[in-house]
């Protein structure tokens, strides 16, 4: 705690000394450089010290509290479980994470909290809570028709090629699924808890690493099984929440029996029989089958098993943003704690795999067919997909 709390301290200096420059340099006090850091008493007043009734959610982090600002602001305050263990790693890395970037696609942090034992972020509050509040709900599903589903899509992509590509330093956020994707008041998206993202300083592309964090279901697997860690461990998440938002449902459900209960293995068995669009939630009265097919395409894609021939974001955005595009048949998708030849296929795709794996693009034929298709958003046709829904 001691090691923490200088490391902090030199880390508030350097900011103090970043807010003097800048303040010399447009000529004002500095002293808004000191906003980002909340007084503990502040934030006590203005969650009702954290009563059970403005208590928003719970995570491996900690709780989160809805808070009031005596400016009228509301903001959302994640605290810090005082008897985790992984908690003061997760804090101090998403404060500097989350200090380097800025995007509307990613959750803004307002400041952070640090008295005594007490270890607090603050970021804006999304009075709409997260993606999974409403996919997940048949009575809230309803509001997310196809169009919110699929800007939903786009701003997720928008997000993690900013993080990717584009920040001051490439970032691998490792944990990409409903619940941390917050929705605004327009339900556009913003992802959030960067509590387990990795920092990649200059060129490097991939490591392995020891140290497995993520959530079941969402993980590729050679992340999973070798601690293979690269931009495509988030493209192979991206790709299941992708299957989620078309479906409407969570990847695992065994209430719906062992042929459906996993969606990635259901959703490759129905692409592989040309009945794909019998994944589309039912909840979805209207939709736009071209772009839904071409979603679920991607999807599966996405959670091909051989690292290299996942697409990268810049690929994803480009095909959700073009007219037309060649789209390649997706390979056999990697899935975790099942039999089959994934293991194999993954293990070859990590020997084989190196920065070529970063250039793989939606335009190069994948695993499963020599072949790419050639399609026009305007005239794309899923009855070569699909026998009738």
């Amino acid at each position: 705690m001691r090691l923490f709390n200088s490391l902090f301290s030199c880390f508030k200096n350097t900011l103090k000394r970043g807010g003097e420059k800048a303040a010399a340099d447009d000529g004002s006090d500095g002293d808004d450089s000191w906003n980002l850091f909340f007084p503990l008493q502040a934030l006590e007043v203005a969650t009702n010290f954290f009563s059970e009734d403005n208590k928003l959610g719970h995570g491996g982090f900690g709780p989160v509290f809805k808070g009031l600002m005596p400016s009228g602001q509301e903001v959302a305050v994640k605290k810090l479980s005082l008897g985790s263990r992984q908690g003061l790693r997760e804090f101090t890395n998403e404060v500097n994470l989350l200090l380097k970037v800025q995007h509307k696609n990613l959750v803004m942090l307002l400041g952070c909290c640090v008295e005594g034992p007490e270890k607090m972020l603050v970021y804006e509050y999304l009075k709409n809570k997260s993606l999974d509040y409403f996919l997940f709900d048949r009575r809230k599903s309803s509001l997310l028709d196809w169009t919110k589903r699929f800007q939903i899509i786009t701003g997720v992509v928008r997000g993690l090629l900013y993080l990717h590509e584009q920040a001051p330093v490439r970032i691998i956020h490792r944990d990409i699924k409903a619940s941390n994707i917050l929705l605004d008041e327009q339900l556009n998206p913003k992802i959030s808890d960067f509590g387990l993202a990795r920092l990649f300083p200059g060129d490097d592309t991939h490591l392995n690493t020891f140290r497995i964090s993520g959530t079941h279901g969402y993980m590729a697997p050679e992340y999973a099984m070798h601690g293979y860690l690269s931009v495509k461990t988030d493209v192979f998440s991206f790709g299941v929440l992708l299957l989620e938002i078309v479906s409407g449902r969570k990847n695992l459900n065994r209430l719906l029996g062992y042929e459906k209960a996993d969606l990635l293995s259901y959703a490759w068995e129905l692409f592989q029989a040309k009945k794909i669009m019998e994944l589309v939630d039912p909840s979805l009265t209207e939709f736009d089958p071209d772009e839904a097919a071409m979603c679920i395409q991607l999807g599966l894609l996405c959670c091909q098993a051989s690292v290299s021939e996942r697409p990268d974001m810049n690929s994803l955005y480009l095909t959700l943003s073009s007219d037309s595009f060649s789209l390649p048949k997706p390979g056999r998708p990697g899935i975790q704690g099942r039999a089959g030849n994934w293991t194999t296929t993954t293990s070859t795709a990590l020997t084989n795999t190196k920065d070529s794996s970063m250039q793989s693009g939606i335009t190069k034929a994948s695993g499963g067919s020599s072949a790419s298709e050639n399609y026009s958003r305007n005239s794309m046709s899923h009855s070569s997909m699909d026998e009738g829904r």
